[in-house]
């Protein structure tokens, strides 16, 4: 009994583990193109808030991210920041014009699905 408790628990705790894990990237090949982002949240499973906003990611090393503001008064704004991929992770400017880096691992990617966990936020993006 008690070692099926056990091989029980292992079991368990193998398939959380996979479930989850993280996808490597080799180089930015596996993510160049358009992205439509259209959620985010604070925890992978948590609520996600909805956003429309399409990330570029370019073969020069440039994200150029299109947020859409229907109610603003700007209708749209565009930002280029720079990106790489190194040990698997994608790294991106946390603002425009400072060598500051945040990482972000491919949490999932599926299909023309893709969910990163970046420093605070989980994003949630579909390849258009």
């Amino acid at each position: 009994m008690n070692k099926c408790v056990k091989i029980l628990s292992f079991s368990a705790l193998f398939f959380a583990f996979s479930a989850n894990a993280e996808v490597t990237l080799k180089d930015n090949a596996e993510i160049l193109g358009k992205w439509n982002l259209y959620a985010e949240a604070a925890k992978l499973d948590g609520e996600q808030k909805a956003v429309k906003v399409e990330w570029e990611f370019k073969a020069d090393g440039a994200l150029q991210t299109t947020a859409t503001d229907s109610v603003g008064r700007t209708k749209e704004m565009k930002i280029a920041i720079k990106y790489f991929v190194e040990n698997g992770e994608i790294h991106k400017q946390t603002t425009p014009g400072r060598e500051k880096y945040e990482s972000c691992k491919v949490v999932e990617k599926e299909g023309s699905k893709m969910t990163l966990k970046c420093a605070y936020l989980y994003f949630f993006l579909t390849k258009i």
